[in-house]
């Protein structure tokens, strides 16, 4: 092409888009600085946080707090149902989502409580007190140093073990996804995170002028713009920026689209690499116009490509790490081969989802309940050697009966679940051996701390779905635990 007839390439925009996906730390510095933002203003992606959300209930609790704060660590997106939004942001993190509801009032939990989420984390309990001899900190009562005669304060156990477990669970069911889906982006409840995580990615990095863009209209994210071949350019394109931490997809078949197109055909690519100019693995998919269609595309029919040209004898995509997502629509498919059904100009495509499909059967709802729930009642028992919630099991207003109720009721509800029994709960440091039992016998003490790493692991685990276990620490100290091991040792619930 003669140099006259050259479009006029866009440099700013070239310096723009490099400076978005922060190719060039030195351009991004700069661009912060003349704006006024520093590094630490900026809306960085979380990988973890773009997918479905984690609902914590009763996160003000003593477990609860520590299951959030566990859950922001491991880059998890948060959500806390709590009744005093001033007191819960006094303890919480300012990352977690909080929304006021109150399990023990169905009406509460609406769509705004309860829409994307992936799993519900339930630590709620009712209140108990000593009811002589207390302290601010209560440390002789949670420490078991000295024992005082206990007391419900607030709430019946009926009403928060029992019926407030049985509301959340009718609620979750309506709105936990299949076991066998994971949520990575869902446009039909955008959140802040997604209007800052894309970038449009066109063919101005190679001189070209095509233009387009993402925006998220009426509960979809659109993909639209012209594109050009104009400079020997050919393709828009918009792409995420690097998660951190990268998304583990390991268990999960492949990832599925659901979109309203034009009729082209469109490009997806996942990236396992945080390079900005790495291979990624990319697959076609045609659009059916203005009619809604799920594309299933299997992590192994991904194609490696770099700069549009299949790369042979490539490792296949680590689904355990993936770094980002590109949609793009391009004059050409690979290895020089044209795209049959692109045409230049204005394009559209509509994004409602984008999922991973085919996983394992993972826990989505995680319940806190406690040890000794069977035991009031039970032959043979010997209440001189049981814990004081077994002993007072009835002037604690029957607070295992109704927490055992509870458990029934999520046992029932088809939801893949984990019921965790700690023992004695305590304040002490975790990081403790856990014991693990089934049959309700088990006596002992174990940190809140430890609880809390075991209801987030849980949902990682596909050998804790189904599974009711009670647990107590051991002895020694340890570094790590083996969760698989410890969740291969039981049986799921009949």
């Amino acid at each position: 092409m003669s140099e006259k007839n050259r479009s006029q390439w866009d440099f700013g925009r070239f310096i723009q888009t490099l400076s978005y996906f922060e190719v060039i730390p030195f351009l991004c510095t700069i661009q912060k600085f003349f704006s006024g933002r520093s590094q630490e203003n900026q809306n960085q992606p979380v990988g973890a946080k773009n997918m479905g959300v984690i609902l914590v209930a009763g996160a003000t609790g003593g477990v609860g707090k520590r299951v959030v704060q566990r859950l922001l660590q491991k880059g998890y997106k948060v959500r806390a149902l709590v009744r005093d939004i001033d007191k819960a942001r006094s303890i919480l993190d300012n990352n977690t989502e909080l929304v006021v509801a109150d399990i023990t009032k169905p009406e509460t939990l609406t769509f705004l409580a309860m829409a994307n989420i992936q799993a519900v984390i339930c630590c709620t309990a009712v209140r108990v007190q000593p009811v002589e001899g207390d302290t601010a900190s209560r440390e002789k009562y949670y420490q078991g140093v000295k024992f005082y005669q206990p007391e419900i304060v607030g709430d019946t156990p009926e009403n928060v073990e029992y019926k407030g477990v049985k509301n959340l669970v009718e609620a979750a069911g309506k709105y936990l996804p299949k076991y066998d889906e994971k949520v990575i982006f869902d446009f039909s409840n955008p959140s802040e995170d997604l209007k800052n995580i894309w970038g449009a990615l066109d063919d101005v990095v190679m001189g070209g002028v095509s233009e387009s863009n993402i925006q998220l209209v009426e509960g979809t994210a659109l993909f639209a713009g012209n594109v050009s071949v104009a400079n020997s350019g050919g393709f828009a394109s918009v792409r995420t920026k690097n998660f951190s931490p990268a998304i583990d997809l390991s268990a999960y078949d492949g990832i599925e689209l659901r979109v309203k197109g034009d009729g082209k055909r469109y490009k997806i690519f996942l990236r396992d690499d945080s390079k900005w100019d790495g291979i990624g693995y990319s697959y076609s998919f045609d659009t059916v116009p203005n009619i809604w269609i799920t594309v299933s595309i299997p992590f192994k029919d991904l194609i490696p490509v770099f700069r549009a040209k299949s790369v042979k004898d490539c490792q296949p995509l680590d689904t355990a790490k993936v770094c980002s997502l590109q949609l793009m629509l391009s004059k050409f498919e690979y290895d020089g081969q044209l795209n049959p059904r692109f045409s230049p100009g204005g394009f559209a495509l509509q994004l409602e989802s984008i999922k991973a499909y085919g996983g394992q059967n993972l826990p989505r709802f995680v319940l806190v309940s406690s040890a000794g729930v069977t035991r009031p009642g039970r032959p043979g028992i010997n209440l001189n050697e049981e814990p004081p919630a077994v002993r007072l099991n009835d002037q604690l207003g029957g607070i295992l009966t109704w927490k055992l109720k509870g458990e029934d009721s999520l046992r029932t509800s088809k939801i893949p679940y984990t019921i965790i029994r700690p023992c004695a709960l305590t304040e002490e440091a975790g990081g403790k051996e856990l014991i693990f039992e089934q049959g309700d016998n088990i006596r002992g003490k174990v940190s809140r701390e430890d609880i809390a790493e075991l209801c987030v692991a849980s949902l990682q685990q596909s050998k804790a779905s189904n599974v009711t276990l009670e647990v107590k620490e051991g002895s020694d100290t340890i570094k790590s635990v083996e969760w698989d091991k410890l969740f291969s040792q039981l049986q799921p619930d009949s």
